[in-house]
């Protein structure tokens, strides 16, 4: 009889968030450590310290570091990290609750209203105005969600094959708007087009990155928060929705929550980052691989999980292209799409 008692829960969780949070400190040292200016990671430790304890204030000789350091790699690795975690806890719960392992966040409408939202914004010239495209590809996307949703819903229920379906044509029409905003900015003398397209392309590299963290910060705390503490009611779904409302689930309710919270913290990723794609998809996978598919474990394995992989995934388009980086969306694309159909052809 294989246990599953609160303790050995716990013992999943610590084991599993140890090995990640190991994983993710060493990939967040050697992200902010490397670049075309090197710097020490004893030194990087140093500059760190210095903001943490104000009793040990940088000294003149690291002035240099200390700029290199905590106000652009710290805050771009932040920035990593959270979007990471935000991708693939949506992830996790998405493919709980539609009970299909090829569920993802963007599976609700949210990169294409985000995307929509920012070419927008980027012809509307708000690019200079403080968070103007972010908070605009924020509210496209969950007005993408809610439209998708409203689809969904018939009778006073929502059918997760008609999610993902009404996922789908949204999404696709929302694309179609998009390309014809791209045509719209072809003759921009500004050069929109290109600012989109860089858009879409997903990317850490901000002129201001301590804003995006302090933006993106509070939804990937709320969002680890909410998420598990339905993680239970989510175990439970997964046996099957009929099962779920036998045993005094409320799947509609249920439903509502978690397409909400996972819709919201998708559209705080992408507003602040761009189209990041392969993580919420393949992330879940990999934890559910590890340490099986009980929520309460994969929710804060997936968001560490998927943390270290957007900071290595920047540390790598780094160094294929410095010093600001290939677009990490492509990286995660190439790392994640052959690794996803390695999970497949192994998954048995």
């Amino acid at each position: 009889m294989k246990p599953n008692t609160g303790a050995h829960i716990l013992r999943r969780i610590i084991s599993g968030c140890v090995l990640f949070i190991i994983i993710l400190t060493l990939s967040v040292a050697f992200d902010v450590s490397y670049g075309e200016s090197r710097v020490p990671i004893g030194t990087v430790a140093r500059v760190i310290g210095s903001h943490i304890h104000a009793a040990a204030p940088v000294s003149s000789s690291q002035a240099i570091s200390d700029t290199i350091v905590w106000g652009i790699r710290v805050p771009r690795a932040l920035l990593a990290l959270l979007v990471g975690a935000m991708l693939a806890m949506a992830g996790a719960v998405l493919q709980g609750l539609l009970l299909n392992p090829l569920a993802d966040p963007y599976t609700v409408g949210v990169s294409s209203g985000a995307a929509l939202g920012a070419g927008v914004a980027t012809m509307l010239g708000l690019s200079s105005v403080a968070y103007g495209v972010p908070l605009v590809a924020f509210f496209f996307a969950m007005g993408a969600m809610l439209i998708v949703y409203a689809l969904a819903r018939s009778a006073g229920r929502v059918s997760v094959h008609s999610f993902l379906l009404a996922g789908i044509v949204v999404g696709s029409f929302l694309w179609a708007l998009l390309s014809f905003v791209l045509a719209l900015a072809a003759g921009d003398p500004a050069n929109a087009q290109a600012r989109i397209i860089a858009w879409l392309l997903g990317s850490f590299d901000k002129e201001n990155p301590w804003a995006y963290v302090r933006l993106a910060a509070p939804f990937a705390g709320f969002g680890l928060i909410a998420l598990f503490a339905f993680a239970r009611d989510l175990n439970v779904y997964s046996m099957g929705e009929e099962t779920a409302r036998h045993l005094g689930i409320e799947t509609e309710r249920l439903k509502i929550l978690i397409i909400a919270i996972a819709s919201l913290i998708t559209s705080a990723a992408v507003a602040v980052s761009g189209i990041i794609g392969f993580v919420g998809l393949v992330v879940p996978h990999i934890c559910r691989k590890l340490f099986g598919p009980d929520h309460r474990v994969l929710i804060p394995t997936s968001a560490l999980c998927g943390a270290s992989l957007t900071v290595l995934a920047d540390l790598v388009s780094r160094a294929v292209l410095p010093p600001s980086g290939l677009p990490v969306g492509i990286v995660t694309a190439m790392l994640g799409a052959p690794f996803f159909l390695y999970l497949l052809k192994t998954r048995n």
